[in-house]
């Protein structure tokens, strides 16, 4: 199933760009629903990493989460992520300059967890909601 949310962001692309390779930004956007304790020493978002998180949802222990970045550019970030109850997470975020200092951002998830997924289809529309307002507040 796939979830799709997009949102206007205050700020031009390059800034939103440059707060995405920040693993801060990460955390701060998803909590308090969502907490990534990084696992890896590396920081650094680019084409071909490989990131581990310890992952709790809503207080639960979720295990390790493991994100693999296919692509890191200016308008569009694409990765492949899972975990032991969501085996296909793939998220794309693509960033729109609206011309006037704006970015349109979009969150595109295609989630697979067998019997579970209509539920954490459910969840996660609620989660990139969240996301997005948090974003907007940190810009």
């Amino acid at each position: 199933m796939n979830i799709c949310v997009s949102s206007l962001f205050p700020a031009d692309r390059e800034t939103v760009c440059a707060r995405l390779k920040e693993i801060a930004t990460l955390r701060y956007i998803c909590a308090p629903l969502a907490r990534f304790t990084p696992l890896d020493e590396r920081h650094v978002w680019a084409e071909g990493a490989q990131f581990r998180f310890n992952l709790r949802v809503m207080g639960i222990n979720f295990g390790i989460h493991t994100i693999e970045v296919d692509e890191f550019a200016r308008e569009r970030i694409s990765t492949r992520e899972h975990n032991r109850s969501v085996p296909v997470w793939n998220h794309i975020i693509t960033l729109k300059e609206q011309g006037d200092g704006c970015t349109c951002y979009t969150d595109i998830v295609e989630v697979r967890a067998g019997w579970k997924t209509v539920f954490i289809w459910l969840w996660a529309h609620v989660f990139y909601r969240h996301r997005q307002r948090k974003w907007r507040k940190l810009l």
